[in-house]
């Protein structure tokens, strides 16, 4: 199964998704699905930059010694952003509407997340 079949079924499977990216810690998405209907929001840049946050909040964790961070989320006004680890070098993100169902989302993530690893 590719990368984009693993994106778009997260996204049809949450209430609320606009988007989902295999990101790199450098800041480069792998692969992308995101909604017709989202494509106003920059997505990809916020991401480049809640890829520098998580990768601080890894440094953090580490310093602190409270162990690996597994996840991440950033809930702004209009956006609720959900970051999973997959690997040292990658992890996936999931944009959802303010109202969005985070609950399934972090789910799906974490279901997901083993698949993609995968086939990295």
């Amino acid at each position: 199964m590719s990368f984009r079949t693993h994106l778009e079924s997260v996204v049809n499977q949450v209430d609320g998704a606009l988007a989902c990216s295999v990101m790199g810690f450098d800041g480069i998405s792998v692969d992308t699905h995101q909604r017709e209907d989202a494509a106003e929001l920059e997505l990809n840049g916020a991401w480049v930059e809640y890829a520098n946050l998580l990768s601080q909040l890894r440094q953090a964790a580490e310093t602190l010694k409270t162990g690996e961070v597994q996840e991440v989320s950033v809930n702004s006004e209009r956006v609720l952003t959900l970051m999973r680890l997959i690997t040292p070098e990658y992890f996936l993100v999931l944009a959802l509407r303010a109202d969005g169902n985070y609950g399934k989302g972090r789910y799906v993530l974490r279901v997901i997340a083993p698949k993609i690893r995968a086939e990295l």
